[in-house]
């Protein structure tokens, strides 16, 4: 049966309210709003998101405050005074979930931690998150994504032999960000079952716990942890970036012995390495790896990228171009598919992404505009019924923005 081309987005009719600094809950919470859902996000009047400060480069506005909240409601309020944190409350009390990533204690404080605010709302969904979790010896430690890097293992398998690096993206924070967003679709189809919402708890480190999966159960069932081997892999050669002439570099991966007789044959253009002993096999290849690069490189360092490219892909190797961001940018495989988009912005129109979750058959994802700092603090501020004289009150104290 054909789909209809009708259907709304799945989030549609869904209001998430978010006390929400950085990328982890930012970046959960966009999700939800490229989806449909109502993103009120609550910030401080004093800057508002520290995220908004780290730099300039999106046209005056921060790169990581434009990426991870478009599509938002922008209201600025002091949760410190009894007014600004009776705002919050109302706006909780209409919605359907609630997602924080305040320091260890900070929402407890507040009455917004997720056991309160669940016991008072029993629809209500939930969202605490943290750096380590609620309980246990590091739940009062600061964490930041370079340091959860570190403790979740990650650095110790990146770079090269020589030297550990960081994720050059922050790993911790995106994977955090994205059980937050499957945790809150996952406990919206048991409300639907159940008509009770609940608490959902995610902590940086065990998010990024769970992605060094394979190093993890290769160390912890027998094995050694895996060394780091830059853009090489451990256990499979030939796997590495190569130059080639002219300066670029072209990655590729031989996954079987197959695939390592047709690049012998095909891009080496020495058949008779098939067979040899000392390369035939994987795990020979791995034993001789340095010899084995060398006859690799060798062979595409004779080539340009894009002949290189070429004659791997006739080969049926597996291959890729080590591009930079901006190459990234001008893919022409984003814009053979349409990837593109513009959003509104403080600033005028910004390209943006579409989100890689793709619905065909239904309206496409809500890309809503960045907001100001504040923005929809009035508009805001009369939907839980306040009135002219009360908010202009609350602005002249301080207490909202």
């Amino acid at each position: 049966m054909d789909q209809p081309l009708d259907q709304p987005l799945p989030l549609e009719g869904i209001t998430v309210v978010a006390v929400e600094q950085a990328v982890s809950a930012p970046f959960a919470t966009r999700q939800l709003a490229d989806l449909g859902a109502r993103v009120i996000k609550v910030e401080r009047i004093d800057g508002g998101d520290f995220a908004r400060g780290y730099d300039t480069a999106a046209r005056g506005l921060a790169s990581h405050f434009v990426w991870c909240n478009r599509g938002k409601e922008s209201i600025a309020l002091d949760l410190k005074d009894p007014r600004g944190l009776a705002v919050v409350r109302r706006l909780v009390a209409d919605a359907d979930v609630f997602v924080q990533n305040l320091a260890h204690g900070a929402a407890a404080r507040l009455g917004l931690d997720a056991a309160t605010l669940c016991a008072a709302h029993p629809r209500l969904i939930a969202v605490d998150i943290s750096g380590y979790g609620g309980s246990g010896p590091y739940a009062d430690k600061r964490a930041y994504d370079m340091l959860v890097q570190c403790e979740a293992g990650l650095v110790s398998v990146t770079g090269t032999p020589e030297r550990p690096v960081k994720a050059g993206i922050p790993a911790a924070d995106i994977a955090a960000a994205m059980y937050a967003f499957s945790g809150v679709l996952a406990a919206l189809v048991r409300r639907g079952t159940t008509g009770r919402g609940g608490p959902v708890e995610v902590s940086m480190l065990e998010a990024l716990a769970e992605w060094l999966g394979h190093p993890l159960h290769h160390a912890i069932h027998g094995g050694e942890p895996p060394a780091r081997t830059g853009l090489a892999h451990a256990v499979i050669a030939p796997y590495d970036a190569y130059p080639t002439a002219g300066g670029g570099r072209v990655l590729l991966s031989v996954q079987n012995d197959r695939e390592w007789r047709r690049l012998a044959e095909q891009v080496i253009g020495r058949p008779e390495l098939g067979g040899d002993p000392a390369y035939a096999t994987n795990a020979a290849r791995v034993a001789h790896r340095e010899q084995t690069d060398e006859l690799v490189a060798g062979a595409l360092g004779a080539l340009d990228a894009e002949e290189a490219m070429e004659r791997l892909e006739k080969a049926g190797i597996a291959c890729a171009r080590l591009r930079d961001v901006h190459e990234l940018a001008a893919h022409s495989q984003l814009a053979a598919r349409e990837r593109w988009r513009q959003v509104g912005s403080p600033v005028g129109p910004l390209k943006a992404l579409l989100p890689p979750i793709t619905l065909p058959g239904g309206d496409e994802a809500r890309m809503g505009d960045v907001p100001a700092l504040g923005q929809h603090t009035g508009a805001l501020l009369r939907a839980v019924g306040m009135t002219d004289d009360e908010i202009a009150a609350m602005r002249r104290d301080g207490v909202a923005a």
